[in-house]
């Protein structure tokens, strides 16, 4: 088909209302994705209004563990899911905090879990309970106040100190996830 002057070139409807509107729908649909971004959080965790600091104090350990830095753990990793995976700013005392979460290391075993041939473990589990509360320091009662649990495992005969210490920071892990989770899960 030849597009000379003479020519008569047709476009269907469909192009041609596209072409009309086309741009405004589609300014619209990324404004309306923008804006939807911005009210939402991609961590899931959208903070009450009012609340934008949180204090989480040292978390004794009154597990008889034997480790000594398993409270700075538990601690250190709590603070970075708080801080880093919400808006939230550390306070330094409970004064000036808007929320809170506390607690103590209650249990911490360190157990045969798989018998090899030999009639040795070659697998050992370690397994901690925190007993913990979460609580908005404008209100009298806590929204939960219950017991994490979490076990991982180790191989003893590779290396068994460094293998329980990274058993133990990855129960403290994942203790400290479901922590964050049910305390956003009342946001």
């Amino acid at each position: 088909m030849e597009h000379g002057a003479n020519s008569v070139y047709r476009t269907s409807p469909i192009t041609r209302w596209l072409k009309k509107r086309g741009f405004i729908y589609f300014f619209l649909g990324i404004m309306s994705l923008h804006i939807s971004c911005l009210s939402y959080s991609f961590t899931g965790a959208s903070i009450p209004e009012g609340v934008n600091t949180i204090y989480i104090p040292f978390f004794p350990d009154q597990s008889g563990s034997g480790l000594g830095d398993l409270s700075d753990r538990l601690n250190t990793t709590l603070i970075e899911r708080f801080v880093n995976q919400s808006r939230l700013q550390l306070a330094s005392n409970l004064e000036s905090a808007d929320a809170f979460i506390e607690g103590r290391i209650q249990t911490y075993s360190n157990r045969p879990f798989a018998i090899g041939g030999n009639e040795q473990a070659n697998q050992n589990q370690v397994s901690i309970t925190v007993q913990a509360r979460f609580q908005y320091a404008s209100s009298e009662e806590a929204l939960w106040n219950k017991s994490f649990s979490s076990s991982f495992t180790y191989d003893p005969t590779e290396d068994p100190i460094n293998g329980e210490l990274e058993a133990a920071t990855e129960a403290l892990s994942q203790i400290a996830n479901n922590m964050f989770n049910d305390a956003v899960s009342n946001w």
